[in-house]
């Protein structure tokens, strides 16, 4: 009776030839569907042997869509937060792409200077052009914000103290926490203040012979508003060259420039924030700035030398390809015009009134919806509660879950936000050439 059913399995090459199988070929290549369709067949066996009925097609099919979605793929964000964590954070400009295809495709001056024909660093052209970017004396790249905490800490206050204000002690996405950085790190976390209050005057009691830094930290996911006080940069600045030690910060997301000229509250700058006194600003490249995924510290001379000495920096560094990208990234920062090439920048400065022709022609094609005014979000932490006015394609339906699902299994998955039971495609996040797609992703799911 066993043997019968084990007959009713089909074999490796039935299967394979399939073409409802054969179409994720493409998208996982033949090998992988190969060793998942001989899995399926392990399993048929196993169930049959127990006495269950076992379909192998059904169960390749299911297992190859999960194998699918699973893998890195496009998605369109239309969730109106622009810079998504969870969506790889900024787009990447097209100058970036080709710089890094340019330079990854075959060997590069990285670490070779031309002139004198002998080993050059890899820091060097970069690091250059984001000090003058920035208005820092000079420029350091790590693989992301936490690695350029990591090396600042483990450089200056390894079996020392450093500094903190309760109300920047903070965890973002992830887990990642302040203090938890500081104690891989090797330094002594110091707090000070309170939640809501922090005083020049704490910061005076705390002082001790073991303090090496003092640190400031951007509240990348939530604000304090009411009865609070902060500590003020330019006197915490001149506190510390009196007392000896380094101040320090962590501005999270960055910003290059006013971003009230896109319609947002102010954010202090990395310019500003040197200017007033902080010997070292750590930023993320992947937020505001646009770019690859990594850290930039931006500073002193002196205390960036410090850091290039210390061997932890190779565990950090970045590839050729990143500093590529970055480069280029910076290079489009150095003029208004060419900062609209960046698609978080183009994204911010699209008008309503655009938002809304590209909706309408959305909706046209798909057959489906209807704008509705909504508000975006920076997202990455950046700018914690500010928004800006956006459009919205709203679909109205008694299955917004089911909608929401089927956009995501789209041929290029939408990821759309659900409020009152309307599935919003909000189009701030969405880039001009996705619209076409989105519309056939919305004319599908319905």
């Amino acid at each position: 009776m066993e043997q019968n059913a084990m007959r009713g399995l089909p074999a490796v090459h039935r299967l394979l030839s399939e073409p409802a199988i054969v179409a994720y070929e493409d998208s996982l290549g033949r090998e992988a569907v190969k060793a998942l369709a001989r899995e399926a067949l392990e399993r048929g066996r196993a169930a049959l042997s127990a006495g269950h009925a076992f379909d192998a097609e059904r169960r390749l099919l299911a297992d190859l869509e999960a194998a699918a979605t699973a893998q890195l793929q496009p998605v369109i964000n239309a969730t109106g937060i622009l810079v998504h964590t969870n969506l790889g954070r900024a787009p990447l400009a097209r100058a970036a792409l080709d710089a890094a295809e340019r330079i990854g495709a075959g060997y590069s001056n990285l670490e070779y200077d031309l002139h004198d024909g002998r080993r050059g660093s890899r820091y060097e052209r970069v690091s250059a052009r984001l000090a003058r970017l920035f208005g820092a004396e000079d420029a350091l790249v790590v693989n992301n914000c936490a690695a350029a905490m990591l090396l600042l800490l483990d450089t200056f206050a390894r079996g020392r103290e450093c500094i903190v204000a309760r109300s920047e002690l903070v965890e973002i996405g992830g887990g990642f926490r302040i203090p938890d950085v500081l104690e891989r790190s090797g330094a002594r976390l110091v707090e000070i203040g309170t939640t809501n209050k922090a005083r020049l005057a704490d910061v005076e009691r705390a002082l001790s012979p073991q303090t090496a830094l003092i640190l400031r930290t951007h509240r990348s996911n939530f604000s304090l508003e009411g009865f609070v006080e902060e500590l003020d940069a330019r006197e915490l600045a001149a506190f510390a060259r009196r007392s000896g030690v380094m101040l320090v910060e962590d501005l999270g997301s960055g910003a290059l420039l006013d971003m009230t000229a896109f319609g947002l509250p102010r954010e202090r700058t990395v310019r500003e924030a040197l200017e007033e006194g902080v010997a070292v600003v750590a930023v993320s490249g992947d937020k505001l700035f646009g770019g690859p995924q990594c850290g930039m510290l931006l500073g002193s001379r002196l205390a960036l030398g410090r850091m290039r000495g210390n061997p932890l920096l190779r565990a950090l560094r970045v590839d050729k390809t990143t500093l590529a990208m970055l480069d280029a990234t910076a290079r489009l920062h150095e003029s208004d015009a060419t900062r609209l090439e960046i698609p978080l920048y183009a994204m911010l400065a699209a008008s309503v009134d655009d938002l809304q022709r590209r909706g309408e022609a959305a909706i046209a094609r798909a057959g489906h919806g209807r704008l509705v005014a909504t508000r975006a979000a920076v997202g990455g932490g950046a700018l914690p509660g500010a928004t800006l006015a956006s459009t919205a394609i709203a679909i109205d339906t008694p299955d917004a879950d089911g909608v929401a699902r089927r956009l995501r299994s789209a041929r290029t998955p939408v990821i759309a936000r659900i409020e009152e039971a309307l599935v919003l495609l909000d189009l701030r996040g969405v880039l001009p050439a996705e619209d076409a797609a989105l519309a056939d992703a919305i004319a599908a799911a319905l």
